[in-house]
């Protein structure tokens, strides 16, 4: 099974790990959770729509990275998995 990551688990950043699976499936660790996890799910659904990217299991463990910061480290992470 391919995984790949991008990012760090330093304040206003995120790791982001993906791999291989049989359906998109997003798991969601964030300090922000309560305030923020609707609007995290988001950036990462919109993105793998617009890559086209789909059987990708996303696990996202987030600091407080802004939109564009979530963003840059998905497309890294699927560019190093070979999606």
């Amino acid at each position: 099974m391919k995984t790949a990551q991008a990012g760090s688990v330093e304040s206003n950043d995120c790791l982001v790990t993906v791999s291989e699976a049989s359906a998109n499936e997003i798991v969601i660790s964030s300090i922000v959770d309560a305030f923020f996890h609707s609007q995290i799910e988001n950036v990462i659904k919109s993105t793998l729509e617009e890559l086209s990217i789909n059987n990708v299991k996303v696990e996202i463990m987030d600091k407080g990275a802004l939109d564009y910061t979530i963003k840059a480290r998905l497309v890294t992470a699927l560019e190093r998995m070979g999606k």
